[in-house]
């Protein structure tokens, strides 16, 4: 159904062929480092991994396969407070379907929710009930792919809401919910405080919950919160701290050099999805990993995609670092006048369900401090990018929490 709202243009995604052709010239023109022998991923992407990858990127994906695959789904642009919006408005067949906002992370895009677009808006084709039918809103972040570029500093999860709570009133859906996995966790909460009336539900996987310093909240964690706490401080976090203290300086490498945006993406893949001794590819299909991948190359958006992190530890006005290396990088950080918190805008009302994948970190009792939990599920298989690794697994947890909520 085509979206005629003032304000509002049909959007096709049509890469130029020079650019495409320049991303073939730098791939086989790239320059490889040296390795250790032996030291598998443990310092990194190894070498032989990322060859292999890159050739395949030059050789074997077709770009233009998945651009076609796109814009099969209708895609709009708009301007909301000065901000440019990419969004995809998949419309249900059922004329009482429920409005549901998409919203992704990093290294993240509007790709990640391809595999739950059809079973989410039309259940009856895919074996479902109509009643869970969506109207699905599905935007590139700012910053991000086509949301560029930037109107400016200050595009922090809470502004990133106010865009997209008046993307939502544009689109005239007055009632609807959100769902959102890593930055999209932080937002879809922010929308939530933002417009409570207008919010009925909101819908969380790949959270990261954060102690804030007080008395008893290491009290009573489960042996498996224990465990999560523990990888969250063991987690390698290099990329946080480069994202969120000088995103515009690692932004040279990955916006030159192909190869060095792959790999700053895929070492995500392997962290991050399960199994945990897998491949990247063992989780996610190549060629979904690589069309998110050539989002970010063919719109040279490391850098504007990168701010998030840096606006959201200004805004928290963290002074300390994620000194044993936290999940999210602000862990163990310090408020400036020394009181630890989070969230800045205080514990939300709206209805929420958490997911929690096998690979996920998010600990409960900090969860429902900063949310009103109504629904809590824990996964034995998934990981960070459930609706890549695990869709079946995402949508049923999305209808039956709606289903309860609307």
């Amino acid at each position: 159904m085509a979206n005629t709202t003032p304000g509002i243009r049909p959007f096709r995604i049509d890469v130029p062929q020079a650019r495409i052709d320049d991303l073939y010239a730098r791939l086989a023109a790239t320059r490889w480092p040296d390795e250790l022998p032996g030291v598998g991923w443990s310092r990194g992407v190894p070498v032989a991994y990322l060859k292999d990858l890159a050739t395949y990127w030059h050789t074997g994906y077709d770009w233009r396969a998945h651009e076609e695959a796109l814009n099969a789904h209708p895609q709009y642009m708009t301007t909301v407070d000065g901000q440019n919006i990419h969004f995809l408005h998949v419309r249900s067949p059922e004329p009482d379907a429920t409005p549901l906002m998409l919203l992704h992370g990093w290294p993240g895009s509007v790709v990640d929710f391809l595999d739950v677009i059809g079973p989410l808006s039309d259940p009856r084709a895919h074996g479902g009930d109509p009643a869970d039918a969506f109207h699905l809103v599905i935007p590139s972040l700012p910053g991000f792919a086509f949301s560029t570029p930037l109107a400016g500093p200050g595009m922090g999860a809470a502004a990133m809401a106010q865009v997209f709570t008046g993307l939502m009133s544009r689109l005239g859906y007055t009632r609807y919910g959100v769902q959102g996995y890593d930055t999209g966790s932080w937002v879809a909460p922010e929308m939530g405080r933002h417009a409570p009336e207008h919010v009925i539900g909101i819908h969380l996987n790949a959270v990261i919950t954060f102690p804030i310093d007080e008395e008893g909240e290491m009290d009573g964690l489960t042996a498996a919160e224990k465990h999560r706490w523990r990888r969250m401080q063991d987690f390698n976090d290099g990329y946080l701290q480069c994202n969120s203290k000088r995103p515009q300086t690692v932004a040279y490498a990955l916006t030159d050099s192909p190869a060095g945006q792959l790999a700053w993406i895929v070492e995500k893949f392997k962290e991050l999805t399960d199994p945990e001794d897998g491949l990247p590819e063992d989780s996610v299909g190549r060629d979904r990993i690589l069309t998110g991948v050539s989002l970010y190359w063919l719109t040279g958006t490391a850098a504007s995609a990168a701010q998030v992190y840096y606006e959201e530890i200004s805004a928290q006005s963290w002074s300390g670092g994620a000194a044993d290396g936290g999940g999210a990088g602000a862990c163990d950080a310090e408020w400036e006048d020394g009181q630890a918190g989070w969230p800045a805008h205080g514990r939300g009302t709206v209805p929420t369900a958490v997911l929690v994948s096998a690979r996920d970190v998010t600990i409960r009792p900090w969860a429902e401090r900063d949310h009103n939990v109504v629904r809590w599920t824990e996964l034995d298989r998934g990981g960070h990018f459930l609706a890549l690794e695990a869709p079946d697994l995402l949508v049923s947890d999305i209808r039956e929490f709606f289903g309860a909520v609307r």
